[in-house]
């Protein structure tokens, strides 16, 4: 046997409007947008008056993330629903390097090579750098940003292609 409900929503006008404006703004990521649509689902007035799990499975979320919703909409009101806090300690916010920052390494690693070396190294790229900008940037970020980018130092000055070579037999 179910639970009875221990919160009752009943959006407003306004509220409803703000949530139907964030669902279709294009640049509205996914969290908030399921959450916009699950707060819609279990408003009183208008909503289908579905269960927590038959939200939680038309949206592919779990219970946990409905009754969580509810508990923000409850204790913090619309405000925390249409905005998506970034965890100080999440790794996105800990990142140092962004996308023009990767292309600013892409720019430089295409370069030419400083004088007596055949190619770039995660060193020389830390060094130059360093020189360049303001904030100092660590060899394994820009070796983690030259990896996402499917990028090879040994083959950019030299003209050596790392393919794997198949033989016929």
């Amino acid at each position: 046997m179910a639970r009875p409900k221990t919160y009752i929503i009943k959006l407003s006008d306004d509220e409803r409007a703000t949530l139907q404006k964030t669902i279709k703004n294009k640049n509205t990521c996914k969290t908030v947008l399921k959450r916009c649509q699950i707060l819609l689902e279990l408003d009183q007035e208008q909503g289908a008056g579905l269960t927590h799990a038959q939200i939680a499975h038309s949206y592919a979320v779990c219970k946990s993330t409905v009754a969580n919703v509810v508990r923000s909409y409850m204790k913090n009101g619309i405000t925390d629903i249409i905005r998506y806090n970034i965890s100080p300690n999440s790794a996105a916010a800990r990142r140092k390097v962004d996308g023009r920052m990767e292309a600013h390494i892409i720019q430089i690693a295409c370069g030419p090579v400083p004088d007596g070396h055949a190619h770039w190294t995660l060193r020389l790229l830390e060094e130059r750098l360093r020189m360049e900008l303001d904030t100092p940037i660590g060899r394994e970020a820009i070796r983690q940003a030259l990896k996402k980018m499917n990028f090879d130092l040994t083959s950019v000055n030299t003209g050596v292609s790392h393919q794997k070579k198949t033989r016929n037999l």
